[in-house]
Protein backbone atom coordinates (compact mmCIF):
# COMPACT_ATOMS: atom_id res chain seq x y z
CA UNK A 1 0.00 0.00 0.00
CA UNK A 2 1.76 3.41 -0.63
CA UNK A 3 1.18 6.57 0.65
CA UNK A 4 -1.91 8.09 -1.15
CA UNK A 5 -3.45 4.65 0.13
CA UNK A 6 -2.43 4.87 3.58
CA UNK A 7 -3.88 8.54 3.64
CA UNK A 8 -7.02 7.36 2.42
CA UNK A 9 -7.66 4.21 4.82
CA UNK A 10 -6.56 6.34 7.48
CA UNK A 11 -9.73 8.59 6.87
CA UNK A 12 -12.02 4.77 7.70
CA UNK A 13 -9.56 3.29 10.62
CA UNK A 14 -8.30 4.99 13.12
CA UNK A 15 -4.91 6.56 11.75
CA UNK A 16 -2.39 4.83 14.59
CA UNK A 17 -3.59 1.49 13.49
CA UNK A 18 -3.04 2.48 9.88
CA UNK A 19 0.54 2.95 11.03
CA UNK A 20 1.02 0.18 13.18
CA UNK A 21 -0.33 -1.91 10.15
CA UNK A 22 2.01 -0.01 7.55
CA UNK A 23 5.65 -0.46 9.27
CA UNK A 24 4.28 -4.51 9.61
CA UNK A 25 4.19 -4.29 5.70
CA UNK A 26 7.36 -2.22 6.12
CA UNK A 27 8.87 -4.93 7.75
CA UNK A 28 8.30 -7.72 4.69
CA UNK A 29 9.40 -5.10 1.96
CA UNK A 30 12.71 -4.27 4.04
CA UNK A 31 13.28 -8.19 3.42
CA UNK A 32 12.70 -7.52 -0.78
CA UNK A 33 14.49 -4.52 -0.53
CA UNK A 34 17.50 -6.08 0.72
CA UNK A 35 17.20 -8.79 -1.66
CA UNK A 36 16.87 -7.15 -4.84
CA UNK A 37 19.85 -4.53 -3.74
CA UNK A 38 22.28 -7.78 -2.72
CA UNK A 39 21.20 -10.36 -4.95
CA UNK A 40 21.93 -12.89 -2.23
CA UNK A 41 20.67 -15.31 -0.32
CA UNK A 42 19.44 -14.04 3.04
CA UNK A 43 21.19 -14.89 6.60
CA UNK A 44 17.88 -16.16 7.70
CA UNK A 45 14.74 -17.56 6.15
CA UNK A 46 11.69 -16.13 5.26
CA UNK A 47 8.25 -16.90 6.31
CA UNK A 48 6.04 -17.84 4.00
CA UNK A 49 3.74 -14.70 4.29
CA UNK A 50 6.76 -12.59 3.23
CA UNK A 51 7.81 -15.34 0.27
CA UNK A 52 4.06 -14.92 -1.20
CA UNK A 53 3.89 -11.36 -1.18
CA UNK A 54 7.04 -11.01 -2.62
CA UNK A 55 5.81 -13.12 -5.45
CA UNK A 56 2.60 -11.56 -5.99
CA UNK A 57 4.76 -8.63 -6.68
CA UNK A 58 6.14 -9.90 -9.47
CA UNK A 59 3.33 -11.46 -10.93
CA UNK A 60 1.54 -8.48 -10.95
CA UNK A 61 4.63 -7.01 -12.95
CA UNK A 62 4.10 -9.53 -15.86
CA UNK A 63 1.16 -8.58 -18.53
CA UNK A 64 -0.80 -11.24 -18.40
CA UNK A 65 -1.90 -10.05 -15.01
CA UNK A 66 -2.43 -6.17 -16.20
CA UNK A 67 -5.43 -5.09 -15.17
CA UNK A 68 -6.36 -3.54 -18.86
CA UNK A 69 -4.02 -6.28 -21.03
CA UNK A 70 -5.51 -7.19 -24.38
CA UNK A 71 -3.25 -9.61 -25.95
CA UNK A 72 -3.97 -10.45 -30.04
CA UNK A 73 -0.54 -12.57 -30.15
CA UNK A 74 -0.06 -16.61 -29.68
CA UNK A 75 1.25 -16.33 -26.34
CA UNK A 76 0.12 -14.36 -24.12
CA UNK A 77 0.13 -16.22 -20.89
CA UNK A 78 -3.58 -17.62 -20.83
CA UNK A 79 -4.18 -20.48 -18.66
CA UNK A 80 -7.14 -21.79 -18.33
CA UNK A 81 -7.42 -23.63 -15.23
CA UNK A 82 -7.27 -21.43 -11.84
CA UNK A 83 -5.55 -23.98 -10.17
CA UNK A 84 -2.85 -24.33 -12.50
CA UNK A 85 -2.38 -20.51 -12.27
CA UNK A 86 -2.27 -20.81 -8.55
CA UNK A 87 0.04 -23.46 -8.60
CA UNK A 88 2.16 -21.29 -10.63
CA UNK A 89 1.57 -17.80 -8.53
CA UNK A 90 0.00 -16.80 -12.01
CA UNK A 91 4.11 -16.49 -13.19
CA UNK A 92 2.78 -18.00 -16.62
CA UNK A 93 5.43 -16.32 -19.40
CA UNK A 94 8.53 -18.69 -18.30
CA UNK A 95 11.95 -17.14 -18.75
CA UNK A 96 14.10 -16.03 -21.54
CA UNK A 97 13.34 -15.67 -24.71
CA UNK A 98 13.91 -17.16 -28.37
CA UNK A 99 17.25 -16.65 -28.62
CA UNK A 100 18.39 -16.74 -25.04
CA UNK A 101 17.49 -18.47 -21.79
CA UNK A 102 18.72 -15.50 -19.54
CA UNK A 103 17.12 -13.06 -21.66
CA UNK A 104 14.57 -10.13 -20.45
CA UNK A 105 11.27 -10.70 -21.80
CA UNK A 106 10.09 -7.06 -22.51
CA UNK A 107 6.12 -8.06 -21.43
CA UNK A 108 7.15 -10.21 -18.67
CA UNK A 109 9.72 -8.12 -15.95
CA UNK A 110 8.35 -10.07 -12.98
CA UNK A 111 9.10 -13.72 -14.44
CA UNK A 112 12.57 -11.88 -15.99
CA UNK A 113 13.50 -10.44 -12.35
CA UNK A 114 12.63 -13.83 -10.67
CA UNK A 115 15.23 -15.72 -13.29
CA UNK A 116 17.78 -12.83 -12.68
CA UNK A 117 17.01 -13.01 -8.73
CA UNK A 118 17.39 -17.25 -9.00
CA UNK A 119 20.59 -16.89 -10.74
CA UNK A 120 21.92 -15.01 -8.44
CA UNK A 121 21.01 -16.57 -5.28
CA UNK A 122 22.21 -19.56 -6.29
CA UNK A 123 25.09 -18.42 -7.19
CA UNK A 124 25.73 -17.13 -3.53
CA UNK A 125 24.83 -20.85 -2.33
CA UNK A 126 27.37 -22.62 -4.60
CA UNK A 127 29.86 -19.64 -3.09
CA UNK A 128 28.97 -20.59 0.25
CA UNK A 129 28.93 -24.41 -0.35
CA UNK A 130 32.83 -24.20 -1.23
CA UNK A 131 33.27 -22.92 -4.69
CA UNK A 132 34.38 -19.44 -4.10
CA UNK A 133 36.08 -18.59 -7.31
CA UNK A 134 33.07 -19.52 -9.31
CA UNK A 135 32.24 -16.75 -11.59
CA UNK A 136 28.77 -17.46 -13.34
CA UNK A 137 25.69 -19.90 -13.21
CA UNK A 138 21.93 -20.16 -14.31
CA UNK A 139 19.32 -21.93 -13.75
CA UNK A 140 18.27 -24.93 -16.67
CA UNK A 141 15.03 -26.21 -16.82
CA UNK A 142 16.57 -29.90 -17.82
CA UNK A 143 17.59 -32.92 -15.07
CA UNK A 144 21.84 -33.05 -15.19
CA UNK A 145 21.73 -35.06 -18.02
CA UNK A 146 20.10 -32.94 -20.74
CA UNK A 147 21.85 -30.47 -19.09
CA UNK A 148 25.05 -31.86 -19.70
CA UNK A 149 24.10 -32.51 -23.37
CA UNK A 150 23.90 -28.21 -23.78
CA UNK A 151 27.83 -28.36 -22.53
CA UNK A 152 28.70 -30.45 -25.16
CA UNK A 153 26.66 -29.09 -27.68
CA UNK A 154 27.95 -25.54 -26.89
CA UNK A 155 31.98 -26.76 -27.11
CA UNK A 156 31.20 -28.28 -30.37
CA UNK A 157 31.01 -24.60 -32.32
CA UNK A 158 34.74 -24.18 -30.32
CA UNK A 159 35.87 -27.46 -31.90
CA UNK A 160 34.23 -28.62 -34.57
CA UNK A 161 36.93 -31.47 -35.57
CA UNK A 162 36.36 -32.70 -32.34
CA UNK A 163 34.52 -36.12 -32.33
CA UNK A 164 35.34 -37.87 -29.13
CA UNK A 165 34.47 -37.60 -25.25
CA UNK A 166 37.20 -38.95 -22.38
CA UNK A 167 35.04 -40.27 -19.50
CA UNK A 168 35.97 -42.03 -17.04
CA UNK A 169 33.83 -44.95 -16.67
CA UNK A 170 30.66 -44.65 -14.25
CA UNK A 171 27.59 -46.99 -14.51
CA UNK A 172 24.69 -44.38 -14.53
CA UNK A 173 23.18 -44.13 -17.89
CA UNK A 174 21.68 -40.30 -18.35
CA UNK A 175 25.53 -39.25 -17.89
CA UNK A 176 26.37 -41.90 -20.67
CA UNK A 177 23.80 -40.91 -22.75
CA UNK A 178 23.98 -37.11 -22.64
CA UNK A 179 27.32 -37.41 -24.63
CA UNK A 180 25.84 -39.97 -27.21
CA UNK A 181 22.69 -37.32 -27.66
CA UNK A 182 24.90 -34.79 -28.29
CA UNK A 183 26.35 -36.74 -31.24
CA UNK A 184 29.98 -37.63 -29.92
CA UNK A 185 31.60 -40.94 -29.33
CA UNK A 186 32.21 -41.69 -25.43
CA UNK A 187 36.00 -43.16 -24.88
CA UNK A 188 35.32 -45.06 -21.74
CA UNK A 189 38.82 -45.21 -19.80
CA UNK A 190 38.18 -48.15 -16.93
CA UNK A 191 38.80 -47.39 -13.67
CA UNK A 192 41.88 -48.66 -11.12
CA UNK A 193 41.17 -50.56 -8.15
CA UNK A 194 43.11 -49.23 -5.40
CA UNK A 195 42.20 -51.58 -1.98
CA UNK A 196 38.67 -51.33 -2.23
CA UNK A 197 37.96 -48.33 -4.07
CA UNK A 198 37.75 -47.60 -7.80
CA UNK A 199 39.46 -44.51 -8.42
CA UNK A 200 40.72 -42.32 -12.18
CA UNK A 201 43.23 -44.16 -14.10
CA UNK A 202 45.31 -41.13 -14.73
CA UNK A 203 47.38 -42.79 -17.12
CA UNK A 204 45.20 -44.28 -19.34
CA UNK A 205 43.36 -40.90 -19.42
CA UNK A 206 46.90 -39.49 -20.78
CA UNK A 207 48.14 -42.40 -22.99
CA UNK A 208 44.13 -42.17 -24.87
CA UNK A 209 44.61 -38.35 -25.44
CA UNK A 210 47.84 -38.82 -27.36
CA UNK A 211 46.66 -41.99 -29.18
CA UNK A 212 43.60 -39.64 -29.84
CA UNK A 213 45.08 -36.28 -30.50
CA UNK A 214 44.19 -33.59 -27.91
CA UNK A 215 42.11 -31.46 -31.54
CA UNK A 216 40.05 -34.40 -32.24
CA UNK A 217 38.52 -34.67 -28.50
CA UNK A 218 36.05 -32.46 -27.48
CA UNK A 219 36.55 -32.44 -23.62
CA UNK A 220 37.35 -34.75 -20.49
CA UNK A 221 33.90 -35.59 -18.87
CA UNK A 222 34.28 -36.02 -14.68
CA UNK A 223 32.78 -37.15 -12.23
CA UNK A 224 32.55 -36.00 -8.37
CA UNK A 225 29.10 -37.46 -6.53
CA UNK A 226 28.76 -41.50 -7.08
CA UNK A 227 27.99 -44.65 -6.01
CA UNK A 228 30.75 -46.44 -3.64
CA UNK A 229 33.01 -47.72 -3.93
CA UNK A 230 33.54 -45.58 -7.00
CA UNK A 231 35.04 -42.46 -6.00
CA UNK A 232 35.06 -38.66 -7.28
CA UNK A 233 37.71 -38.77 -9.66
CA UNK A 234 40.94 -37.01 -9.51
CA UNK A 235 39.65 -33.55 -10.65
CA UNK A 236 42.54 -31.35 -9.47
CA UNK A 237 45.21 -33.99 -11.76
CA UNK A 238 42.49 -33.92 -14.71
CA UNK A 239 42.13 -30.60 -14.60
CA UNK A 240 46.10 -29.82 -14.94
CA UNK A 241 46.01 -33.07 -17.91
CA UNK A 242 43.29 -30.54 -19.26
CA UNK A 243 45.09 -27.32 -19.09
CA UNK A 244 48.27 -28.90 -20.43
CA UNK A 245 46.49 -30.26 -23.84
CA UNK A 246 43.89 -27.26 -24.50
CA UNK A 247 41.39 -29.73 -24.04
CA UNK A 248 38.06 -28.56 -22.14
CA UNK A 249 37.02 -30.12 -19.09
CA UNK A 250 33.37 -30.47 -17.90
CA UNK A 251 32.42 -32.00 -14.44
CA UNK A 252 28.80 -33.89 -13.75
CA UNK A 253 28.53 -32.68 -9.92
CA UNK A 254 25.03 -34.07 -10.04
CA UNK A 255 24.27 -34.36 -5.88
CA UNK A 256 28.06 -32.75 -5.29
CA UNK A 257 26.55 -29.29 -4.33
CA UNK A 258 25.72 -30.89 -0.46
CA UNK A 259 29.67 -32.30 -0.05
CA UNK A 260 32.24 -30.06 0.66
CA UNK A 261 34.64 -32.51 -0.30
CA UNK A 262 33.24 -32.37 -4.14
CA UNK A 263 33.29 -29.00 -3.60
CA UNK A 264 36.50 -28.45 -2.63
CA UNK A 265 37.52 -30.61 -5.50
CA UNK A 266 36.00 -28.61 -8.47
CA UNK A 267 37.74 -25.49 -6.52
CA UNK A 268 40.94 -27.06 -6.30
CA UNK A 269 41.09 -28.02 -9.94
CA UNK A 270 40.17 -24.98 -11.39
CA UNK A 271 42.80 -23.09 -9.54
CA UNK A 272 45.86 -25.85 -10.27
CA UNK A 273 43.77 -26.37 -14.17
CA UNK A 274 40.89 -26.00 -16.20
CA UNK A 275 37.40 -26.44 -15.37
CA UNK A 276 34.85 -25.16 -18.20
CA UNK A 277 31.91 -26.14 -16.32
CA UNK A 278 30.38 -28.46 -13.65
CA UNK A 279 26.62 -29.44 -14.05
CA UNK A 280 24.29 -30.10 -11.02
CA UNK A 281 21.05 -31.29 -9.72
CA UNK A 282 18.46 -29.46 -8.44
CA UNK A 283 16.63 -31.69 -6.19
CA UNK A 284 19.68 -33.97 -5.56
CA UNK A 285 20.94 -30.78 -3.70
CA UNK A 286 18.23 -28.47 -2.60
CA UNK A 287 14.86 -30.88 -2.04
CA UNK A 288 12.81 -29.69 -4.71
CA UNK A 289 10.61 -31.84 -7.66
CA UNK A 290 12.77 -33.29 -10.55
CA UNK A 291 13.70 -31.05 -13.74
CA UNK A 292 15.87 -28.46 -13.00
CA UNK A 293 19.90 -28.23 -13.30
CA UNK A 294 22.56 -25.58 -12.41
CA UNK A 295 25.04 -24.62 -15.07
CA UNK A 296 28.07 -23.29 -13.41
CA UNK A 297 31.52 -22.12 -14.23
CA UNK A 298 34.78 -19.77 -14.03
CA UNK A 299 34.05 -18.12 -17.07
CA UNK A 300 31.14 -15.56 -17.12
CA UNK A 301 31.53 -15.32 -20.96
CA UNK A 302 31.67 -19.13 -21.69
CA UNK A 303 28.46 -19.76 -19.38
CA UNK A 304 26.65 -17.00 -21.10
CA UNK A 305 26.93 -19.31 -24.64
CA UNK A 306 25.92 -22.01 -22.46
CA UNK A 307 22.53 -20.27 -22.28
CA UNK A 308 22.37 -18.86 -25.59
CA UNK A 309 22.54 -22.21 -26.58
CA UNK A 310 19.45 -23.18 -25.14
CA UNK A 311 16.41 -23.11 -27.91
CA UNK A 312 13.61 -21.27 -27.03
CA UNK A 313 11.83 -19.82 -23.96
CA UNK A 314 11.92 -22.35 -20.58
CA UNK A 315 9.57 -23.07 -18.08
CA UNK A 316 9.99 -21.44 -14.45
CA UNK A 317 8.84 -23.90 -12.54
CA UNK A 318 12.31 -24.84 -11.46
CA UNK A 319 13.63 -21.42 -10.71
CA UNK A 320 10.93 -20.59 -9.45
CA UNK A 321 10.85 -23.90 -6.70
CA UNK A 322 14.54 -23.38 -5.71
CA UNK A 323 14.18 -19.85 -5.01
CA UNK A 324 10.75 -20.35 -2.54
CA UNK A 325 13.44 -22.96 -0.73
CA UNK A 326 16.47 -21.05 -0.39
CA UNK A 327 14.82 -18.00 0.57
CA UNK A 328 12.43 -20.23 3.04
CA UNK A 329 15.60 -21.93 4.75
CA UNK A 330 18.19 -18.44 4.03
CA UNK A 331 21.55 -19.33 4.30
CA UNK A 332 21.68 -20.37 7.95
CA UNK A 333 19.19 -23.21 7.13
CA UNK A 334 21.01 -24.42 4.39
CA UNK A 335 24.41 -24.88 6.28
CA UNK A 336 22.19 -26.59 8.58
CA UNK A 337 21.16 -29.41 6.58
CA UNK A 338 24.61 -29.62 4.88
CA UNK A 339 25.91 -30.30 8.71
CA UNK A 340 23.14 -32.87 9.89
CA UNK A 341 23.67 -34.56 6.14
CA UNK A 342 27.82 -35.21 6.94
CA UNK A 343 26.55 -36.35 10.97
CA UNK A 344 24.17 -38.52 9.26
CA UNK A 345 27.09 -40.20 7.03
CA UNK A 346 28.98 -41.06 10.01
CA UNK A 347 26.41 -42.25 11.77
CA UNK A 348 25.20 -44.52 9.03
CA UNK A 349 29.04 -45.40 8.36
CA UNK A 350 29.59 -46.56 12.02
CA UNK A 351 26.39 -48.32 12.19
CA UNK A 352 26.45 -49.52 8.63
CA UNK A 353 30.08 -51.79 10.10
CA UNK A 354 28.50 -53.10 13.09
CA UNK A 355 25.66 -54.38 10.69
CA UNK A 356 28.44 -56.20 7.98
CA UNK A 357 30.29 -57.17 11.18
CA UNK A 358 27.52 -59.32 12.66
CA UNK A 359 26.46 -60.77 9.24
CA UNK A 360 30.21 -61.68 8.54
CA UNK A 361 30.61 -59.13 6.24
CA UNK A 362 32.32 -56.03 5.64
CA UNK A 363 31.84 -52.09 5.05
CA UNK A 364 34.01 -51.20 1.90
CA UNK A 365 37.00 -48.98 2.98
CA UNK A 366 36.18 -46.15 0.70
CA UNK A 367 37.17 -43.19 2.72
CA UNK A 368 37.31 -40.64 -0.80
CA UNK A 369 33.09 -40.65 -1.62
CA UNK A 370 31.75 -38.31 1.32
CA UNK A 371 28.48 -39.13 0.53
CA UNK A 372 27.81 -42.95 -0.67
CA UNK A 373 28.74 -46.42 0.96
CA UNK A 374 29.12 -49.82 0.07
CA UNK A 375 28.81 -53.07 2.24
CA UNK A 376 30.16 -56.55 0.98
CA UNK A 377 27.68 -59.13 0.24
CA UNK A 378 30.18 -62.05 -0.26
CA UNK A 379 28.76 -64.68 1.58
CA UNK A 380 25.13 -64.23 0.11
CA UNK A 381 26.33 -63.96 -3.31
CA UNK A 382 28.60 -67.30 -2.85
CA UNK A 383 25.64 -68.95 -1.31
CA UNK A 384 22.99 -68.68 -3.85
CA UNK A 385 23.72 -66.77 -7.01
CA UNK A 386 19.75 -64.75 -7.21
CA UNK A 387 20.24 -64.16 -3.67
CA UNK A 388 21.85 -60.43 -4.16
CA UNK A 389 18.81 -59.04 -6.48
CA UNK A 390 16.62 -60.88 -4.36
CA UNK A 391 17.52 -59.08 -1.28
CA UNK A 392 17.13 -55.41 -3.65
CA UNK A 393 13.32 -57.03 -4.31
CA UNK A 394 12.68 -57.95 -0.64
CA UNK A 395 14.34 -54.30 0.91
CA UNK A 396 11.86 -52.61 -2.25
CA UNK A 397 8.69 -54.42 -0.76
CA UNK A 398 9.49 -53.41 2.85
CA UNK A 399 9.33 -49.91 1.37
CA UNK A 400 13.57 -49.16 1.67
CA UNK A 401 14.15 -46.76 -1.33
CA UNK A 402 17.49 -45.51 -2.33
CA UNK A 403 19.28 -49.14 -1.55
CA UNK A 404 21.08 -50.71 -4.47
CA UNK A 405 22.01 -54.34 -4.75
CA UNK A 406 25.29 -54.78 -7.27
CA UNK A 407 25.65 -58.51 -8.48
CA UNK A 408 28.67 -59.82 -10.35
CA UNK A 409 28.97 -60.40 -13.66
CA UNK A 410 25.86 -57.83 -15.26
CA UNK A 411 26.02 -57.32 -18.17
CA UNK A 412 23.88 -53.70 -19.82
CA UNK A 413 23.74 -53.02 -23.01
CA UNK A 414 23.48 -48.56 -23.72
CA UNK A 415 23.05 -47.53 -27.08
CA UNK A 416 25.10 -50.20 -28.47
CA UNK A 417 27.71 -50.11 -25.54
CA UNK A 418 28.14 -53.01 -23.19
CA UNK A 419 29.17 -52.66 -20.09
CA UNK A 420 30.26 -55.53 -17.98
CA UNK A 421 30.05 -55.64 -14.35
CA UNK A 422 27.30 -53.19 -15.06
CA UNK A 423 26.49 -50.90 -11.84
CA UNK A 424 29.45 -51.70 -10.31
CA UNK A 425 31.98 -49.50 -12.50
CA UNK A 426 34.13 -51.79 -13.09
CA UNK A 427 34.34 -55.12 -15.35
CA UNK A 428 34.96 -57.42 -12.87
CA UNK A 429 35.09 -56.22 -9.30
CA UNK A 430 35.83 -58.44 -6.44
CA UNK A 431 32.60 -59.11 -4.60
CA UNK A 432 28.95 -58.15 -4.72
CA UNK A 433 27.60 -55.64 -2.41
CA UNK A 434 25.04 -52.95 -1.11
CA UNK A 435 24.92 -49.43 -1.37
CA UNK A 436 23.35 -47.01 1.02
CA UNK A 437 24.03 -42.89 0.75
CA UNK A 438 23.91 -39.95 3.56
CA UNK A 439 22.29 -37.42 1.12
CA UNK A 440 21.32 -34.05 2.17
CA UNK A 441 17.91 -34.03 4.01
CA UNK A 442 17.98 -37.62 5.65
CA UNK A 443 17.08 -38.26 8.90
CA UNK A 444 18.37 -41.21 11.70
CA UNK A 445 15.02 -42.58 12.07
CA UNK A 446 15.58 -43.02 8.31
CA UNK A 447 18.78 -44.64 9.01
CA UNK A 448 17.19 -46.74 12.06
CA UNK A 449 14.42 -48.10 9.94
CA UNK A 450 16.79 -49.14 6.73
CA UNK A 451 19.22 -51.32 9.24
CA UNK A 452 16.39 -52.98 11.09
CA UNK A 453 14.44 -53.79 7.43
CA UNK A 454 17.95 -55.08 6.15
CA UNK A 455 19.28 -56.59 9.27
CA UNK A 456 15.77 -58.63 9.26
CA UNK A 457 16.19 -59.49 5.48
CA UNK A 458 20.08 -61.11 5.88
CA UNK A 459 18.75 -63.28 9.19
CA UNK A 460 16.05 -64.51 6.53
CA UNK A 461 18.28 -64.84 4.05
CA UNK A 462 20.66 -67.07 6.94
CA UNK A 463 17.95 -69.01 8.30
CA UNK A 464 17.14 -70.04 4.86
CA UNK A 465 20.65 -71.01 4.04
CA UNK A 466 20.86 -73.24 7.19
CA UNK A 467 17.70 -74.92 6.69
CA UNK A 468 19.05 -75.88 3.23
CA UNK A 469 22.11 -77.22 4.81
CA UNK A 470 20.55 -79.29 7.28
CA UNK A 471 18.22 -80.61 4.70
CA UNK A 472 21.75 -81.54 2.62
CA UNK A 473 23.32 -82.90 5.33
CA UNK A 474 20.15 -85.28 6.10
CA UNK A 475 20.02 -86.28 2.56
CA UNK A 476 24.01 -87.15 2.89
CA UNK A 477 23.48 -89.12 5.60
CA UNK A 478 20.35 -91.17 4.41
CA UNK A 479 22.71 -91.90 0.82
CA UNK A 480 25.55 -92.93 2.88
CA UNK A 481 23.50 -95.14 5.37
CA UNK A 482 21.52 -96.79 2.07
CA UNK A 483 25.27 -97.80 0.69
CA UNK A 484 25.90 -99.54 3.78
CA UNK A 485 23.03 -101.59 3.76
CA UNK A 486 23.67 -102.51 0.14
Amino acid sequence: MNAENQGCSERLVTAAYVRQGAQGRRAHELRLRALLEQGKCPEDGWDESTIELFLHELAIMDSNNFLGNCGVGEREGRVVSGLVARRHYRLIHGIGRSGDISAVQPKAAGSSLLNKLTNSVVLDIIKLAGVRTVASCFVVPMATGMSLTLCFLTLRHKRPKAKYIIWPRIDQKSCFKSMITAGFEPVVIENALEGDELRTDLEAVEAKIKALGAENILCVHSTTSCFAPRVPDRLEELAVICANYGIPHIVNNAYGVQSSKCMHLIQQGARVGRIDAFVQSLDKNFMVPVGGAIIAGFNESFIQEISKMYPGRASASPSLDVLITLLSLGTSGYKKLLKERKEMFSYLSSELKKLADNHNERLLDTPHNPISLAMSLKNLDESNDAAVTQLGSMLFTRQVSGARVVPRGSVQTVNNYTFKGFMSHANDYPCAYLNAASAIGIKKQDVDIFLKRLDKCLKTFRKEANQEKSINEISDSNTATEQLEN
